[in-house]
This record gives C-alpha cells, sequence and structure tokens, in this order.
C-alpha cells in the first residue's frame, strides 16, 4: 500500500545515509564487521554492500548519496557474477574460481570481490581520484577475509 503521508514524516521514506546497515544475518556471517572494516579503512568509498551469491540478499550495505544505492544494485552485482562463472563452467577446460571483477567508470572504480568460499560477493564504489585500485583490491580481500572467517 502506498501512503505518500507517510513520507513526510521524519525518519520515515529516506534511506539511511552514511551509516551500515545490517539485516540480522549481517552479524552471524561477519558482513556487517566487512563493511565496518571497509570504511575504516576507505572512509571516502561511495557504496558498499554485502550480499549472498545463492539469493542474491543484501546482508548489509552503506551508502552516501541517495541516488546510489546498493540494495538496487545487488542482483545485477549477483547476475553478473552468476554469468562469468557460467562461461567458465560452459569452457569444458580446467575453469579456475572468479575473484574479482572490476567496473572502471570515467570517474568511479567498482569493485566486485568474491569471498574464499565463493558464498557471499562483498562490492564497493569508490570515485577514482580517492583511491589507487591496488590499494582497494587489498582492503576488499582483507574485507572479505572477515566474511569467510566467521561462523555461518
Amino acid at each position: 500500500m502506498n501512503l505518500p503521508f507517510l513520507r513526510r514524516l521524519p525518519g520515515l521514506g529516506k534511506r539511511p545515509l552514511h551509516q551500515v546497515v545490517a539485516s540480522a544475518d549481517a552479524v552471524a556471517t561477519g558482513a556487517e564487521s566487512a563493511l565496518q572494516y571497509l570504511l575504516a579503512e576507505l572512509p571516502e568509498l561511495l557504496i558498499a554492500a554485502a550480499i549472498a551469491t545463492d539469493s542474491g540478499k543484501v546482508l548489509a550495505s552503506y551508502a552516501t548519496q541517495p541516488h546510489l544505492w546498493p540494495s538496487a544494485a545487488a542482483p545485477f552485482w549477483t547476475a553478473a557474477v552468476q554469468q562469468l562463472q557460467a562461461s567458465q563452467a560452459a569452457q569444458g577446460s580446467e575453469p579456475e574460481q572468479l575473484k574479482e571483477i572490476l567496473v572502471t567508470l570515467p570517474t568511479q572504480l567498482h569493485l566486485l570481490h568474491l569471498s574464499p568460499t565463493g558464498q557471499h560477493l562483498l562490492c564497493l564504489a569508490i570515485a577514482d581520484a580517492d583511491t589507487n585500485l591496488a590499494l582497494a583490491r587489498e582492503i576488499m580481500r582483507q574485507a572479505s577475509a572477515l566474511i569467510s572467517e566467521s561462523k555461518l
């Protein structure tokens, strides 16, 4: 049901910005701590999310601007990973394990990093001028280890 007057009430109808939003599963999987680590190491990041790859469910997310929202992009990120994995499987040879996907835009870097177990996808977007790629990749690797080290 669409109730427009609810959007006028303070705090309702607005997306939470500059804070990690976590589901109940985020603490158990370590997704929330992975995003907190990303924020500590890359405070200038634009968006970040931890996603369960099997369901596409966003476990934890962070955004700095209302038009950048991880839950809207999560199905597409998950589909991209699944398509690349299916492509490797279709090649018939001994496929290598997919680790990450990098998307470069004129002003942003988008990095999608699979956890070592492949059960979680960690995503971030950062302005190209705010960091270098090697630093972002290493921080993502460390953050994804936080997810896999936790108890599922």
